[in-house]
């Protein structure tokens, strides 16, 4: 609650992780976060996780109730609108304000699909060593963690075709996890069906925020398949903390600042 005198502060940035015990997934998140706070300065940013990491969403929203820092928008840190952006994080917002009636919290939608997310993709397969000029003999895996929700499955593959449109040789997605027949490949067998598919060259990028578990299973199947480039999650790229202050702008209850 603003203090009488003051101005109305735009609303607290909050980004949801969902955690991991790799320490490397909580440093990506604190420069990801330093990156949007270099974005919009007037903006207070704080980061929570949903497990194995703290600080946990309850710990800081009841921090914040405790400040009373004004109202919070979630930006949870995930690419597609599967089982945490439908059921973990609205579940743990609903009990938050359940207790803390004073805090006004709002969810943001989830970061993909994007034209930002594309461009960050490209950003770190080019900065892994592929050229423009090599997109027309170039096979793409687009290496995801793995689901099994079917909408999120989906939503995937659609950003596989729109990709394939922008001049590579061919997209195909794959799962780290939940592999199942009929559904997308493992990255391994990605990207063996490129190379037979006539992909002179065949380059893995992981859409992934965080280094972890399933990106090093990623990392795994690239290598045993022997794809000649494997590109870094995509991390505190510039275009995904653009992408995170366009959905705080979105969802924040008040005109905060422009997106960008």
């Amino acid at each position: 609650m603003a203090r009488p005198g003051r101005p109305t502060p735009a609303p607290v940035l909050l980004l949801v992780a969902h955690g991991s015990r790799d320490p490397r997934h909580a440093a990506t998140v604190a420069s990801l976060a330093e990156r949007v706070r270099w974005l919009r300065p007037g903006v207070r940013v704080e980061t929570a996780f949903l497990d194995f990491t703290a600080p946990r969403v309850p710990r800081v929203l009841e921090r914040l109730a405790a400040e009373e820092a004004g109202p919070v928008v979630a930006v949870p840190l995930l690419l597609t609108r599967a089982f945490h952006a439908r059921s973990d994080i609205p579940a743990v917002l609903r009990a938050a304000g359940a207790r803390h009636p004073g805090l006004t919290i709002r969810q943001a939608a989830v970061l993909g699909p994007s034209p930002l997310l594309r461009a960050a993709l490209e950003r770190r397969l080019y900065e892994a060593g592929v050229r423009p000029g090599d997109r027309p003999s170039t096979g793409v895996v687009l290496a995801c963690a793995g689901t099994t929700d079917p909408e999120a499955v989906a939503v995937i593959e659609g950003v596989a075709r729109r990709w394939r449109r922008t001049g590579w040789h061919a997209v195909r997605p794959a799962f780290a996890s939940a592999v199942r027949a009929g559904g997308p490949l493992s990255t391994e067998d990605a990207v063996r069906a490129l190379r037979a598919a006539g992909c002179a060259r065949v380059a893995v990028a992981p859409y992934a925020i965080a280094p972890g578990r399933l990106p090093d299973r990623i990392a795994a199947g690239a290598a045993a398949a022997g794809a000649e480039v494997l590109a870094e999650v995509l991390g505190a790229a510039p275009e995904v903390a653009r992408l995170l202050v366009r959905r705080y702008a979105a969802a924040a209850p008040q005109p905060a600042m422009p997106a960008v």
